[in-house]
């Protein structure tokens, strides 16, 4: 795996203790924290963005049939991203939902994704009357782990769809070469890798579609909308008219004859307006998160019990959606995630937890057991679905992991710093809160 910059090289000869100034208690324990400005908020933007809203509000052409916001963000990524068609959506749950009925995945079809990824990734499989079935996380990259994907194909296996976590990027070069072998096609969920590379292609152009959001919290932001990326020029004509109410690229707008079923997907001149503006920023903020996420990186290893995600070697640009790493209370004096999360957030340091193991979660048994699913599988096929998708690596994960959104790794790199000073101050009393936390 791709190794991260060496201590050295970030902090010189200096210990990390004395570079970090981690004598004092920490803030739960009556110490004042280590952090007490906010880190950078949460969109950024400014006039270019107000200034676009208010051209598109002037000019009455509000959708994307008499407008042009739209084709321009529809080109602007396309090249960006080096794929020969972009197709907006509503949202990036949109883009997965285009690209499985683009591909003709039926009602009776297997679908497999990963257990570590949002909801929507099971939901548009769902949506289908497709079988979800579950591959096991990489706990060391927080991806699914290709060495368990050829077990889960059947020959009911429509797509694979493997989901480039926090900005991270799955093993495409094996993922790639099983699909390939089965001639099934890889649907990319690059929701949160906006620009990551594989080595040096963007994620999102290297399977059939690609797919991605560009929900409020994403690194490309227009509060709501999506994207599907593909190299496949029919595919991207299916994709058109599905997202269109089955209207096909030339009809938009002008007759009422359509090319197929479909649902109206598309997204507003006014998301697209944002988009445009937001892309000028984008290289600038990549920039600020690779370097703060490398620093972020190298300090953490550092501390025993902590361990940031690592990446495949073919992983040429991480885009830090999302900072991920587990977290080892057996070096924490025992000290509960749920606290080590509390005291992080007192230091001035937001987190979370993440995920939690979506496999297992009831509303799947309550969607298996319905009248659709039980007349499209058969009895034995479902009572052995738990058993097949069972995911212990995933489980494990979902108990350790800890997360730091991508806004933080936005500013300077004393954040980082700042970040790496709470966790080692809480390493050092973490019997005290420990203790605090059974009380």
């Amino acid at each position: 795996m791709k190794p991260h910059p060496s201590r050295r090289a970030v902090l010189g000869a200096a210990p990390l203790a004395a570079a970090l100034r981690l004598d004092d208690k920490p803030a739960l324990l009556g110490g004042a924290p280590v952090r007490s400005e906010p880190f950078p908020a949460w969109p950024v933007f400014g006039e270019p963005e107000e200034q676009a809203l208010l051209r598109t509000l002037r000019s009455g052409n509000w959708y994307r049939g008499n407008g042009g916001n739209v084709r321009r963000f529809e080109e602007a990524y396309a090249r960006a991203t080096g794929a020969r068609r972009c197709l907006a959506t509503c949202n990036g749950t949109s883009a997965l939902f285009v690209s499985l009925n683009a591909l003709d995945v039926q009602p009776g079809d297997e679908v497999v994704i990963p257990p570590y990824t949002f909801i929507a990734t099971v939901n548009v499989v769902l949506r289908q009357f497709a079988l979800p079935v579950f591959v096991d996380t990489d706990p060391e990259t927080f991806q699914m782990d290709p060495g368990k994907l050829e077990a889960a194909i059947t020959d009911r296996t429509r797509a694979i769809i493997p989901v480039h976590l926090g900005g991270n990027v799955c093993d495409l070069d094996r993922i790639l070469a099983i699909a390939r072998a089965r001639n099934i096609p890889v649907i990319e969920d690059a929701c949160q890798a906006h620009m990551a590379e594989w080595r040096n292609q963007k994620a999102g152009t290297l399977g059939a579609t690609g797919c991605f959001s560009f929900q409020a919290s994403k690194n490309l932001n227009s509060g709501e909308g999506g994207a599907m990326l593909t190299n496949d020029e029919a595919l991207y004509e299916r994709a058109y008219a599905f997202h269109n109410n089955g209207s096909g690229l030339k009809a938009i707008g002008s007759n009422f004859t359509y090319a197929s079923t479909g649902h109206n997907l598309r997204l507003t001149e006014f998301q697209a307006a944002l988009l445009l503006e937001q892309m000028a920023r984008l290289d600038a903020q990549i920039r600020a998160r690779s370097a703060n996420g490398a620093r972020l990186a190298s300090l953490l290893e550092q501390i025993p019990g902590i361990r940031p995600a690592r990446q495949y070697p073919g992983c040429t640009l991480n885009a830090y959606h999302l900072f991920m790493f587990r977290y080892d209370a057996a070096e924490f004096s025992g000290l509960p995630r749920d606290m080590f999360l509390k005291a992080l957030r007192a230091e001035g340091i937001p987190a979370s937890g993440g995920y939690s193991p979506l496999n297992t979660q009831p509303f799947l048994k309550n969607t298996l057991n319905s009248r659709g699913y039980r007349r499209l599988f058969s009895e034995k096929t479902l009572k052995e679905w738990p058993e097949r998708t069972a995911c212990p690596a995933n489980g494990r994960l979902c108990s350790e992991a800890v997360w730091f959104t991508q806004n933080m790794l936005l500013g300077p790199r004393s954040g980082m710093d700042s970040i790496a000073a709470a966790i080692e101050r809480i390493r050092r009393h973490a019997g005290s809160l420990a203790r605090l936390a059974s009380a």
